[in-house]
């Protein structure tokens, strides 16, 4: 379905990958909608100064006149913008159950994954983005300098994989976590995968973890290979 007037701003990398976790899942979305869209790249620096500086963070939507920021809010907009594409959530239920699984990924993984790659993510910056990428996260992490924060990051890959122990054990029954087919909960999860692989200078995966692997490898063929692309870092073990 074409849709001109939708234009997605996004995070970009010095390579001009698409590096934000929650625009990917809004990227997928947008593809299991079938909705054609213009992509907008900003990097870190540029987000205060589009759209009179209304937002703080990417992903932004614009659809005609109305603008929609937060990942959440955009994934919702677009059931109720165009109720004629594939629902991204079938109902109530599912977008509550959703919701759940994002928290409970944000905390347990997101987390995990930035503490071993944000020096990754300043490296993989814009030149001119990465001053401030510094001081903004090591303010956050009260003045520790991001080659600290990461220093044991190998040591820190085992708790990471073993926090994805719940998705191997559901993918070992089903092929997507939404079940036969993909749902939003992938996106989600894909998304994180995208933004670790856009950076990664360390895998992030066990070269033996088949069942993630095969799931990361449909994942990314959906929609014509919408999750493909160059720039992709090597997400498991050699």
């Amino acid at each position: 379905m074409t849709s001109p007037s939708l234009r997605l701003y996004e995070l970009v990398l010095a390579s001009g990958r698409s590096a934000s976790p929650y625009v990917w899942r809004i990227r997928f979305a947008l593809a299991h909608k079938g909705l054609a869209f213009e992509p907008v790249p900003l990097g870190f620096t540029d987000i205060p100064t589009v759209l009179e500086g209304r937002f703080k963070t990417v992903p932004i939507l614009e659809h005609g006149a109305t603008t929609v920021g937060d990942s959440w809010d955009i994934a919702e907009y677009l059931d109720r913008a165009f109720p004629e594409a594939p629902p991204v959530f079938s109902g109530p239920a599912e977008l509550a159950t959703v919701r759940l699984f994002d928290l409970w990924f944000s905390i347990e993984v997101l987390r995990r994954m930035l503490m071993i790659y944000v020096l990754d993510i300043h490296n993989a910056a814009r030149p001119a983005d990465r001053a401030y990428f510094r001081s903004n996260r090591e303010a956050r992490f009260k003045g520790t300098t991001l080659e600290a924060l990461t220093a044991d990051r190998e040591a820190r890959l085992p708790a990471l994989r073993e926090a994805l122990l719940p998705l191997r054990l559901h993918l070992a029954r089903f092929p997507f976590l939404g079940g036969q087919a993909p749902n939003y909960a992938d996106y989600i999860a894909f998304g994180a995968f995208e933004w670790v692989g856009s950076v990664a200078t360390v895998p992030a995966l066990a070269a033996d973890d088949g069942v993630l692997r095969g799931w990361l490898d449909r994942g990314f063929d959906l929609y014509g290979g919408a999750g493909r692309g160059p720039g992709l870092q090597a997400l498991f073990d050699a």
